[in-house]
């Protein structure tokens, strides 16, 4: 079949980015591609009943660590970020393993991150570009994004991922029982109200600049309800309705500063949190500016959230951990890619991850 010809065109040709009611011409043109609804991929890859009465039961066991009705230590670990659906499904079976041994002491939550944020550019995750190439077939990866998650639930892990642009968050967010809101996120409005419509549990990072006082104006505003604009599970333009989501946290992930879950930061920033009303409940983020950038220490992170809960207590009721089946990190180049290895940040190894969480289960004990 021979190309269709493209006749050429004058600038008074030239597209226009509105109806007949806007004839401002764009300087530049932008293309757009249908994505599926909402509901048609739930339709296409459903959540049985028992699956979603084991998510309730983890959004449950969650909300029971965050108001102290469970001493356990939330852990919230996994790949930095998931680029290869096979190797995060054997982490996730390794993990569900481990959890039943630890499950006394600590409640392992897996991270199935699937969307990164860019400072500039660069690879956005699974659900954007699953091709690893720029193709950016973004109907594929929400596909592969949702199925990855379920599968990973149905073997018994809760899933928790960060949700990074709040009209993707339809595609999966029935199948989470954690939510992250990023430091680059936590300032923005609109992840404010999206995070008040969430069943799952919140935690919102501190400013990248180490402040504490932007995720608590988050949690402040996320546990009111909000009316905004948005997108309804058919496709179409919607007023959103939430009700509010008081099932929020602080998550301390260190600033340019440097590291901030040591005892005094962590004093500090619970006397922030109840002048603000709130209750003190605060996760450390083991990587980040508070590993340095290493990420070997998120093993010394880790066991000094350990040693504070057990001197007092603190308020710390959880870690979040950058681990994958080995350690450290790779270029990405879809041509040579180890397997199990990450292709965002650097991470610990499956060997170093069991070890260093049997530690902290038995010195929990």
């Amino acid at each position: 079949m021979n190309a269709p010809t493209i006749a050429a065109r004058s600038p008074s040709d030239a597209p226009t980015l509105s109806s007949a009611g806007d004839r401002a011409a764009p300087s530049r043109t932008t293309r757009t591609r249908p994505l599926p609804t909402a509901n048609t991929l739930k339709t296409q890859l459903p959540v049985s009943d028992a699956l979603a009465e084991r998510i309730a039961q983890h959004r449950g066991a969650i909300q029971n660590v965050l108001d102290g009705h469970d001493d356990r230590m939330l852990v919230v670990i996994g790949p930095c970020s998931i680029h290869d659906p096979e190797a995060a499904l054997e982490y996730a079976r390794r993990l569900a393993a481990l959890a039943e041994r630890v499950s006394d002491r600590l409640l392992l939550v897996m991270r199935v991150y699937v969307e990164k944020p860019r400072t500039t550019v660069g690879w956005k995750g699974l659900a954007y570009d699953p091709g690893l190439d720029g193709s950016d077939d973004i109907a594929a990866g929400l596909e592969t994004a949702r199925r990855l998650m379920r599968d990973i639930a149905e073997l018994g892990l809760p899933v928790a991922t960060e949700l990074l642009q709040p009209m993707a968050a339809a595609y999966f967010e029935g199948l989470l029982s954690w939510v992250a809101i990023g430091a680059r996120t936590t300032e923005s409005q609109i992840h404010r109200e999206m995070a008040s419509g969430l069943e799952a549990s919140v935690g919102f990072k501190n400013g990248t600049q180490g402040n504490v006082d932007v995720a608590i104006a988050a949690m402040q505003s996320a546990a009111h309800p909000h009316r905004f604009v948005g997108v309804d599970e058919a496709g179409g333009p919607a007023v959103i309705e939430t009700a509010g989501n008081a099932s929020t946290h602080l998550v301390l992930r260190g600033g340019v500063d440097g590291p901030n879950h040591d005892a005094s930061s962590v004093a500090t920033a619970r006397r922030a949190l109840q002048s603000a009303g709130l209750p003190s409940r605060m996760m450390v983020d083991c990587s980040h500016a508070n590993s340095q950038k290493d990420h070997r220490r998120q093993t010394q992170v880790l066991h000094d959230v350990v040693d504070q809960r057990l001197a007092e207590g603190s308020g710390l009721i959880g870690v979040m951990l950058e681990s994958h089946l080995f350690e450290g990190k790779q270029p990405l180049n879809p041509a040579a890619l180890r397997y199990g290895v990450s292709v965002t940040d650097a991470c610990l190894g499956w060997e170093t991850t069991e070890q260093q969480l049997l530690l902290a289960a038995a010195k929990l004990r």
